[in-house]
């Protein structure tokens, strides 16, 4: 198990973690953040978000997590789905929303509970379906690997289960 890996068990492990995340889709490309430590493949794409803090809005939790990840300043437009993911030691809620930039410039972020060294953010860029077909598997987010096209994420509804076995 690498550094980054450790520290994601150590701090996310064995609890149940709520998350915010963002569905933003520009010419026919969705924004995705490749994070290091997360999975065995340590390669994982997923829409930005990240942790709820105790005190804030979903929606603002949701624009606090794009800022610190992606360098811009979205507006939340709609609530989409719950994603659940259950892999031991994670155990994650997710709050699916669609989203829109309004400013900022896309940079690779830091996530704020690691030093710098250990950043599990490796990639913050735009992604077309093509890509996304080649690349389903574990190293996708659970929503990437079961939609028919980028355009279909945005009218998501319900409830969606990820199990992992070790």
């Amino acid at each position: 198990m690498n550094k980054q890996a450790e520290e994601v068990s150590k701090l996310y492990g064995n609890k149940l973690r709520t998350r915010v995340s963002g569905i933003c889709i520009e010419d026919g490309k969705i924004l995705l953040i490749n994070h290091k430590g997360v999975n065995d493949q340590n390669e994982f794409w997923a829409p930005p978000g990240g942790g709820v803090e105790f005190g804030y809005s979903a929606e603002e939790n949701l624009k606090r997590e794009y800022l610190e990840e992606t360098g811009l300043y979205i507006s939340v437009d709609k609530f989409l789905c719950i994603n659940e993911f259950l892999g031991e030691p994670l155990h994650t809620i997710e709050l699916f929303f669609l989203v829109s930039i309004i400013d900022g410039e896309l940079t690779v972020g830091k996530e704020p509970e690691f030093n710098a060294e250990l950043n599990i953010i490796q990639n913050v860029e735009f992604k077309d379906w093509n890509w996304i077909q080649r690349n389903k598997g574990d190293k996708l987010h659970n929503l990437l690997n079961i939609t028919n096209g980028i355009y279909a994420l945005a009218s998501f509804e319900g409830y969606f289960l990820q199990k992992k076995n070790k």
